[in-house]
């Protein structure tokens, strides 16, 4: 919609263009003549449409990661009465069972379920200075086969990694004074935390660092009052995993008090098979009360939080756009007070009212046209930027970090913004220019 809005905007440009008889030579003779002013109004203008675009590709990856989350055909099983993940609470006695349903999908006679706790960890941040916190909230999942809730989410690692073992742990080596530290759990991250945790390494860490971007295999961090090891990345990024450290489940959830499973993940044979087994865990399973969803829209959710950021942006734009408005509105008023005696020629050679205000409204606009340009270049370079925020839904929330994405649409409304801006702005004033007597515009 934002796009044809646009092609309108050109297309009016360029009506007004061609209902005008006064050379553009002279609008841009005079627009250069004022040129710190015009410089000036651009430059409203460019700051406006840059945080704008700026703030729209924050919600745009937000929603682009959410809706790149989850399957049609897998069944997300929470307790009765959970928002979310991390406050369900799922007895294995009944796990059991469930797996067991005919509509789970099965291969080699094994039921197609991960049985997964996710949980949030704080972590002291080491290296803190420069502004950042010193704590932060780290998303866990701890699951029992990684390959098979991998299989599960559509997961795969990055080149140079692997899955955690069994046992889930690892050996670590002699310190300088012969003690044996405890056991280095192994962990695999995703590659948007894998780049966070990465930002608390040392200089001197980084010049010897593997990756310097992020946290590689082999790479270790401190959580809890455990050393972890990196053994493998996660290729996530577009999807809520990207946020996540995947461990074994029995050693993480010891940690961090989740002894419990708090979510299964069932796979369906097909969609609709998918929509009919979450209607019968909610409504015929009688043994327990559960609240089943649909994955795809258990993620959907989760946009709840970008469509809020949405509509303060839009208020946030308004604001700053009545700003704009009276900015050029002022710039404009100025020239028609300095041209009286140029818009009384221009009546006395035959242009009429009408011409008179096409030409004031083309200056407005190419103001708006440049000054917004501007803005839309410089708010792109934000794009691929990552981002810290919590994704919610309906009580509940995950911490996420998502990559800022600018779309053909977000610099098409961003154009359009700033187009509206310099028609309204630029209205009254030509308006007034259009009234003025040619006699006495020349007194």
């Amino acid at each position: 919609m934002i796009l044809k809005l646009l092609a309108g905007a050109g297309v009016l440009m360029l009506l007004l263009w061609a209902m005008g008889k006064i050379p553009l030579s002279y609008n841009l003779r005079n627009l250069t003549i004022r040129w710190k002013t015009t410089l000036l109004t651009a430059l409203a203008f460019t700051a406006v449409i840059a945080l704008l675009t700026v703030m729209m590709a924050f919600v745009e990856g937000m929603k682009r990661m959410t809706e790149g989350t989850g399957r049609a055909d897998n069944v997300l099983v929470l307790s009765d009465g959970a928002t979310d993940e991390g406050i369900s609470n799922l007895p294995i006695s009944e796990i059991l069972d469930i797996e067991n349903l005919a509509e789970v999908a099965r291969e080699e006679g094994r039921p197609l379920a991960s049985r997964e706790a996710f949980m949030v960890a704080i972590q002291s941040a080491p290296n803190h200075d420069g502004g950042r916190p010193k704590r932060r909230y780290l998303q866990l999942r701890g699951i029992e086969d990684p390959r098979l809730s991998a299989w599960m989410h559509d997961i795969e690692l990055l080149p140079g990694g692997s899955w955690f073992s069994d046992a889930g742990v690892q050996e670590a080596a002699v310190n300088g004074d012969g003690v044996k530290p405890a056991p280095m759990i192994q962990a695999v991250l995703g590659e948007g935390v894998a780049g966070e945790l990465g930002r608390d390494r040392t200089p001197d860490q980084l010049a010897s660092a593997k990756n310097p971007q992020r946290l590689d295999v082999g790479d270790t961090f401190t959580l809890g009052d455990r050393t972890w090891i990196v053994v493998g990345v996660m290729d996530s990024a577009g999807s809520t995993f990207n946020s996540e450290i995947w461990a074994k489940r029995s050693l993480a959830g010891a940690m961090f008090g989740k002894e419990h499973y708090t979510t299964l993940i069932l796979r369906a044979r097909d969609a609709a098979t998918a929509n009919r087994l979450k209607q019968y865990l909610a409504e015929d399973y009688k043994n327990i009360a559960l609240n089943p969803k649909v994955e795809l829209d258990f993620y959907k959710d989760l946009s709840e939080t970008s469509d809020n950021i949405s509509y303060a942006i839009w208020f946030l734009a308004v604001v700053m756009s009545v700003g704009g408005i009276f900015g050029v509105m002022n710039t404009m008023f100025a020239a028609v007070s300095q041209r009286e005696g140029d818009i009384g020629v221009l009546r006395l050679l035959g242009f009429s009212r009408r011409q008179v205000l096409v030409s004031f409204l083309l200056e407005s606009l190419f103001i708006a046209l440049v000054g917004g340009l501007l803005g839309c270049a410089i708010g792109s370079l934000c794009d691929g930027w990552t981002a810290n925020s919590v994704a919610g839904g309906h009580g509940g929330g995950k911490f996420i970090v998502l990559q800022l994405a600018v779309s053909a649409e977000i610099i098409a409304t961003g154009l359009f913004l700033s187009l509206m801006m310099g028609f309204l702005g630029g209205l009254f004033p030509s308006l007034a220019a259009m009234r003025m007597r040619p006699l006495e515009a020349l007194r």
